[in-house]
């Protein structure tokens, strides 16, 4: 490994040398072992009540062998850059492997989503461009020293237990943003905090190998993490999809229980 680190050049020098290679199928690759329930479940969903056969990101906890051979297959035939083992990573597809039922009744699914709220000026800048048939205005111009004030919220929200909801995050205004790193926005912080974090981690703990992010150490995480963060607060909201559903047109909700897929509007 340290020998392959030595001969590592920044993927951007490589560019500006010559055309780099991507891999090919993962897909395929992985048909081509011929592989069976088992090894999807592996020790640690030896148990789990429904097939799992299929849902390939499992592999990389329960055969690591068999997609770092794939990796090291495509790397020998002269392929630069390698993708990761990603097919089922979103609450949709997952819910179709993780999802627990209680005879007809659902009793647990996955339901990881990201969420964000655009100030109105943004959604006005959104129908402008869509009155104009989805085209770009000719003129544009990336606001930095623009924004006076504001912060950015960015955190989880944890629906649907005893007490409704409640959201854990960071609070990071643009003045706090500027004297920790200047020339970013608060969201550029708020996200690579974490990406810092992880990257660390994986130096302080080269032998761990492929771990889910349960199993880092959290404390050293938000550790890392919390000088760019901000305030983190948490608040409990009595807010749920059903508030204000129903009043200017009748809408096909689940008013037996608020957290149901069918209640919350994506776009």
């Amino acid at each position: 490994m340290a020998q392959d680190l030595q001969n590592q050049i920044p993927l951007e020098q490589a560019l500006q040398r010559r055309i780099l290679v991507l891999d090919g199928a993962m897909g395929t690759m992985i048909q081509g072992e011929g592989l069976q329930e088992a090894d999807y479940r592996g020790e640690r969903f030896a148990n789990h009540p429904y097939d799992l056969k299929g849902n390939n990101d499992l592999l990389s906890l329960t055969r690591p062998d068999i997609i770092a051979g794939i990796h090291r297959r495509y790397l020998d035939a002269g392929a630069d850059i390698i993708e990761t083992n990603t097919f089922n990573a979103q609450s949709i597809s997952m819910a179709d492997y993780f999802t627990l039922r209680d005879g007809k009744k659902v009793v647990y699914r996955p339901t990881v989503h990201y969420a964000y709220h655009p100030c109105d000026q943004a959604i006005m800048s959104m129908h402008e461009i869509a009155g104009k048939n989805l085209r770009q205005q000719k003129r544009q111009r990336l606001i930095v020293d623009e924004i006076v004030s504001g912060r950015d919220e960015l955190g989880v929200l944890l629906m649907g237990h005893k007490k409704g909801a409640y959201w854990y995050g960071s609070q990071l205004d643009i003045h706090e943003t500027r004297r920790l790193a200047p020339y970013n926005n608060a969201t550029s912080i708020q996200v690579c905090a974490p990406v810092l974090s992880g990257i660390v981690w994986a130096l302080e703990n080269p032998e761990r190998g492929l771990v889910e992010a349960d199993e880092m150490d959290f404390a050293r995480n938000l550790e890392i993490c919390m000088p760019y963060l901000g305030p983190v607060v948490g608040k409990y909201s009595d807010w749920t999809p059903l508030k204000d559903r129903g009043v200017l047109f009748p809408e096909d909700i689940d008013k037996t229980d608020p957290w149901q897929f069918r209640n919350f509007r994506v776009s």
